[in-house]
Formats: C-alpha cells, structure tokens, sequence
C-alpha cells in the first residue's frame, strides 16, 4: 500500500490578470490568461518528483501556486492540501505557519531570498525562531549544524559572513539549508542548479539525496535538466501550455515515453558523446495562453495529430503500466518514439 501523501494538488488553475477570483464550473477561459489548466498530481514522502516540460509550460508558477506565492493578480482554483490542510484560499497567517514548517522553495537565484544586510547565520536563526519557540543559542546552534549539513566548511566561523562572502555554490548551498533547516514535508526545488559548474550541480543534486535520505523530506524539482532527472528522480510529470501530458516513473517515462511531446522532448536531448547526425527537434514553438487552441495544445507541432486532437482537450488516463497520459495517439507511437521526430536540425 502507498502511503499518503504529503501533498496532494487537484485540478489546480492558475489565471493571470483575471479580475474575477472565481469562475463558473465549466468555463473554458474566464478573465484573464490561463497559464496552469487543472493541473493534478501527489508527492509521497520522501521522494524525488520532477516537473519537466519548456519554458513556458507552467512549472514554476505551479510551484509557486501549491506554496501560496502566486503573483499579484493571479486566481488560484482547485485543491492543495499539504499535512491536511488547504493552501488554496487560507488566510495570510496559515500560509506563512505552513511555509519552512511543511514546504519551502529553493528559487533558482539565491541572491533573491539573501539578505545583504544579514549574516546567512543570522537569516538561519530568523527561519527557525519564525516557526519554532527556541532561544537563539540553540537556533543559533541549529543554523550552524544546518549549513555544515549542506557542506559549508567551517561552518561556524561562515555563518558569520554576508552572503557577498560566498561563492555562487555556496549560496545555493546556503538557501538550501534555509529552505530545510526546519525540516518540511516536501521543498520545491526551482532550477537549483543553473547558475552552477557542473561539478557544484553534482554536489547541490547530491545533497538533495542526503536531506531525502536523513529527514524523510520530499523534493519536487523543478528543471529543464533531464539528464539529473533521470538519474535523481523517482516519477515526472510532463507538462505543456500549463496542462499534464504525461506522469510516472521515471524510468519507464523517459525509457519508453506515451505521449509524443514527452518523445520530442527526450529526442531532443544531445547524447552524452558527440555524434555525426543531426538532432532530432519539436518544430514550432509553445502556443501564447492567450491564444490557445480547442483541442491539445500541442497538434499544431503533433506528427500523430488528427482531427480529434484538434477539437477535443485530452484528459489523463492511465495506460496500465503505472502513468497517466494525456493524449489522444498515445497507442499509436512508433517504436522507438523519438524516430517519430527524425530529421530535426544540424
């Protein structure tokens, strides 16, 4: 048996610029510009879950809605519950008790959520002491115990310094420690590891395997890096103009994908060594949400798309094989998929 999950989100909605905060059950756009489009998925706790898709696709604002920092301006509908309790419309004082105590983000600039006024120590013990009743040696103590977690040498004598005074990968590694120092159910990761050599992205990977294994918290990444999802991961969810295309286990997703966006997106991956040929691409780019189309959002770049696709929303639906997929074709991909975009560019 599964057990239950941490956070659940469904038919989440996320509408830009809509004067209205709610609309009528059934209404295709409302006000506004749709840019999440009932979205639904769970995290269990302890896993690693990933949000893939292009830029575009929704990943961070779906991020942001579940953690109750959608921007100004923007309707959030649907159902987030984490430890039991709604995000969607909870007041101002819940959101900030459910915020560091049962979820966090990791954003992917560090320097946004560093004070340069405030010694990373400092900003540790102000985490702590927001959600916790503790005095601040002991906070102090348990920011310092939190940043040698994460791999700051020295830790003790670096929770004094600014965050000018750290490196890049530092920093990251630092707001890492911010977002976990209280140990939430699940951390929304945003990019984590962009900024990043790819020797530190190894190590930022690398200590979200460690919190995972020594707290229980969840990760939920979100990335356009497929290569440290399939190697980091435990299911992924495929997105495109706001909306699910594809769910599951990782491997099974990225070694045999349903969906034919979820194949150009794999095919369009360089290999690891260079070779002579040339590399499959998705032609056309992601629809503008204020101009969406009636059916899937992706036939007008579909090779498999027909007429259905073109007038008929795909709703998920489960292949039997532990995913969900969101497409019409879904049974009649070739094999293997990726030929399904051969050509591709130079």
């Amino acid at each position: 048996m599964n057990p239950d999950p941490v956070l659940s989100v469904r038919d989440l909605r996320v509408t830009l610029g809509a004067r209205q905060r709610t609309r009528p059950a059934g209404a295709r756009h409302g006000r506004g510009v749709p840019v999440v489009r009932g979205l639904s998925f769970d995290v269990l706790p302890g896993e690693a879950l990933a949000l893939i898709g292009e830029s575009g696709a929704g990943k961070s604002l779906t991020a942001r809605a579940v953690l109750g920092l959608a921007p100004h301006g923007a309707t959030v509908t649907g159902s987030v519950r984490v430890g039991g309790r709604e995000v969607v419309g909870a007041a101002p004082s819940t959101l900030r008790a459910l915020r560091g105590q049962r979820m966090a983000l990791i954003p992917q600039d560090a320097l946004s959520v560093l004070s340069p006024v405030h010694t990373v120590g400092a900003q540790l013990v102000h985490a702590l002491r927001s959600v916790r009743r503790l005095t601040r040696a002991r906070a102090w103590e348990r920011a310092v115990a939190a940043l040698d977690r994460v791999g700051i040498p020295d830790a003790a004598r670096r929770a004094r310094a600014y965050p000018h005074e750290f490196s890049g990968g530092m920093r990251q590694r630092a707001v890492i420690a911010m977002a976990t120092v209280n140990e939430p159910d699940v951390v929304f990761a945003d990019e984590p590891t962009t900024a990043l050599d790819p020797r530190a992205q190894a190590t930022v990977l690398d200590l979200f395997d460690e919190l995972r294994a020594a707290t229980g918290t969840a990760v939920v990444l979100v990335t356009h890096d497929l290569a440290s999802v399939a190697g980091r991961t435990d299911r992924v969810v495929v997105l495109y103009a706001g909306r699910h295309v594809e769910s599951g286990p990782v491997g099974r997703v990225f070694g045999a994908p349903r969906a034919p966006y979820t194949a150009g997106l794999l095919a369009s991956v360089p290999p690891a060594q260079a070779r002579d040929r040339r590399l499959p691409a998705i032609g056309g780019a992601p629809p503008s949400p204020r101009d969406l189309p009636d059916g899937c959002a992706f036939a007008p770049r579909c090779p498999l798309a027909a007429d259905r696709c073109r007038t008929d929303l795909p709703e998920p639906e489960p292949t039997g094989d532990g995913r969900l997929v969101s497409c019409h074709r879904w049974r009649d991909l070739p094999d293997p998929a990726h030929t399904l975009f051969a050509g591709g560019t130079p």
